[in-house]
């Protein structure tokens, strides 16, 4: 279990915005290898990535790099260099435009063979992005595809250009749209997750100078199940922060009710009364989902 409330990008080529990711209240920091980063600095860029996570005091943070998408050339050496040299002090790798199973599946393997031929037994877990119109008719098959995934991503950007959607519609702030464009596909991602048992990511908002729109689409992504929200700026991050806690009021009663359905099942009863309801084990699963993050957060 990892906290994923704000999922930080940071280009891997630039050292003093990375500096600042490992310093900021993110729960995550990828460093990007893949749009961020022009093709002739790519190669260049890796070695930044592993200085920065073998030099840098990261914190509690979860580490992660997005590696370049499998079907460019530098995808095999991103993986190689990055995880044999650093593999130490790397949590993640994020993997863009997955479309199949087999795709997670190559990654797994290769991470596997680096493993063992380094006698490692630290794990580098997985998340994928779901970018492409194959990935969400394979998105279920996508979650089960290896032991080392975590989450899956929904990249909304790329999706939108996979699909021929509008890319003016892109970001959700029009009104030419009836409702939330992304409902259904935030909703597959987050089912085909949830039944994995892994988390579901929302992926980037583009417009980091609308504050009112990032927390739009975060309470959005929240009320689909998602467990957080990539951030492309540092001003984004304590609104993801602050959508995807609990309130403390929340947790409070959380505590309570559990606490009063515990004491009643060793009593012997299935249901108990708590605030004029009647509550059984469907109302406790929801409490204890909060009563999780919690935990996690230190609340």
């Amino acid at each position: 279990m990892r906290l994923r409330r704000c999922e930080l990008s940071t280009p891997a080529s630039n050292e003093r915005m990375i500096e600042k990711a490992a310093a900021s209240s993110a729960d995550l920091v990828f460093l990007d290898l893949e749009d961020s980063v022009a093709p002739n600095e790519k190669v260049a860029a890796r070695a930044k990535v592993i200085h920065a996570l073998k030099t840098l005091d990261w914190g509690k943070k979860t580490r992660a790099v997005r590696i370049n998408d499998l079907e460019t050339e530098f995808a095999y050496s991103d993986i190689i260099s990055i995880v044999e040299e650093a593999g130490d002090y790397l949590d993640v790798i994020i993997i863009p435009k997955v479309k199949s199973a087999k795709d997670v599946w190559w990654v797994d393997v290769l991470l596997s063979q680096i493993e063992k031929r380094l006698q490692r037994s630290r794990r580098t877990g997985l998340e994928v992005l779901v970018e492409e119109v194959e990935a969400m008719l394979n998105v279920e098959e996508i979650a089960r595809a290896s032991a080392r995934l975590e989450a899956l991503i929904f990249g909304h950007i790329d999706y939108s250009a996979s699909q021929g959607i509008d890319p003016t519609l892109a970001g959700n702030d029009l009104d030419t749209y009836p409702g939330d464009l992304w409902h259904y596909a935030r909703n597959k991602v987050t089912i085909a997750a949830r039944a994995a048992g892994i988390d579901a990511i929302d992926g980037p908002y583009l417009d980091f100078k609308n504050p009112d729109g990032y927390r739009r689409e975060c309470t959005r992504s929240k009320a689909s199940g998602m467990a957080g929200k990539w951030a492309i700026h540092p001003n984004q991050i304590e609104i993801a922060n602050a959508v995807f806690s609990p309130a403390q009021q929340e947790v409070d009663r959380a505590r309570k009710l559990d606490a009063l359905y515990s004491e009643a099942q060793a009593n012997g009863l299935g249901a108990v009364a708590f605030e004029g309801k009647l509550i059984d084990v469907a109302v406790v699963r929801s409490a204890r989902n909060i009563i999780q993050k919690a935990d996690l957060i230190g609340m």
